[in-house]
């Protein structure tokens, strides 16, 4: 009777190795790239991986990280990679401009999570900001610090290059710097055991959506079906991140990017929720990943009248809505 117990045992071990081995050679392979190194910011993605959300929908997601000599644009481009982590709308609308068929397809961040950090103190309100230096970077200073300049009247003068290292404005209290709402503001404290104040450049009126899924048109035209999984499966996957276990993706993150500590991904992870940066605004009636008309126009005249971006882009053709607004998920969101 053992032995007949046992081979029943072992034919049962395989039947159950033989079909999970079946089900992952039915799924299809997909492969994702962020555009920065592994963190909370891309949790919702990782959760989906760790938890089996994607694969229930039929995809077998490899997600590839960004960093700074790596471009996962680029190569999504090529055609190498299949979904592609953008930042805010700007990239879309020039994508537009630059004649490049990259759609966006989900929006992940409804608030741009792109901070300015002052001395407490120095500056207790955004109008004060402008009585600092302001530390900031070649890119910032080209799109939403030329944004600043036209409809709050901060100066070019008064900005300084940013090197990203901190250590300028640590030791300088009349200097602000511009950070991200989940990093630098944790840095700070972590260095000097004092929390700098932090202005949200989305409180502000800098409307952009960030952290989009991207892909190519060609892309939605032959596969729908795998972009529709895709991004229903990542929306779910941020409801899972945010307000589920994650303790399985925040363990793939710090797989993938061994300098991240859990103590920096719990901070995140909590800025991203007291400040709404993933779950407010259209997010709360239509779902994470949520996109309006209403919300993009409004960014994209804003970039125009700050000369950030020209007048007559076909904006509309940066993005598309068939995919998302669908609620997807809305059902994991706390209620209380």
């Amino acid at each position: 009777m053992k032995t007949t117990t046992s081979a029943a045992a072992l034919l049962a071990a395989a039947l159950v190795t033989a079909t999970a081995a079946q089900a992952q050679d039915d799924l299809t392979p997909v492969v994702f790239g962020t555009n920065w190194l592994a963190q909370a910011e891309h949790g919702g993605f990782y959760q989906s991986v760790a938890d089996g959300t994607y694969a229930a929908c039929g995809l077998d997601v490899e997600i590839i990280s960004g960093g700074p000599q790596v471009n996962n644009r680029a190569l999504m481009l090529a055609g190498r990679i299949d979904f592609h982590m953008g930042g805010d709308m700007l990239q879309a609308f020039n994508a537009v401009k630059e004649d490049i068929p990259v759609v966006a397809v989900a929006a992940i961040f409804q608030k741009h999570p792109q901070v300015i950090l002052a001395h407490p103190g120095e500056a207790d309100s955004w109008e004060e900001l402008k009585d600092l230096t302001l530390l900031i970077g070649d890119n910032g200073f080209t799109s939403y610090y030329q944004w600043m300049i036209a409809a709050h009247g901060f100066t070019e003068e008064q900005r300084e290059p940013y090197t990203f290292n901190p250590a300028p404005f640590i030791a300088d209290p009349r200097k602000g710097m511009q950070g991200y709402l989940s990093s630098e503001p944790y840095a700070v404290e972590k260095e000097t055991g004092w929390a700098p104040n932090v202005f949200l450049i989305a409180d502000n009126g800098y409307s952009s959506y960030a952290t989009t899924i991207e892909t190519m048109q060609a892309t939605i035209d032959e596969r729908p079906e795998v972009v529709e999984c895709f991004v229903d499966g990542s929306l779910t996957g941020w409801y899972n991140y945010l307000y589920g276990d994650s303790a399985a993706a925040d363990e793939l993150i710090k797989e993938a990017n061994p300098d991240m500590t859990q103590d920096k991904i719990d901070f995140a992870k909590n800025m991203m929720r007291e400040q709404g940066i993933v779950d407010s605004g259209d997010a709360m009636e239509l779902g994470v990943g949520a996109m309006t008309d209403a919300v993009i126009g409004d960014f994209y005249q804003k970039m125009v009248d700050a000369g950030v971006i020209e007048d007559g882009l076909d904006w509309q053709a940066a993005y598309t809505l068939d995919f998302t607004n669908k609620q997807v998920g809305m059902d994991l969101r706390p209620t209380n």
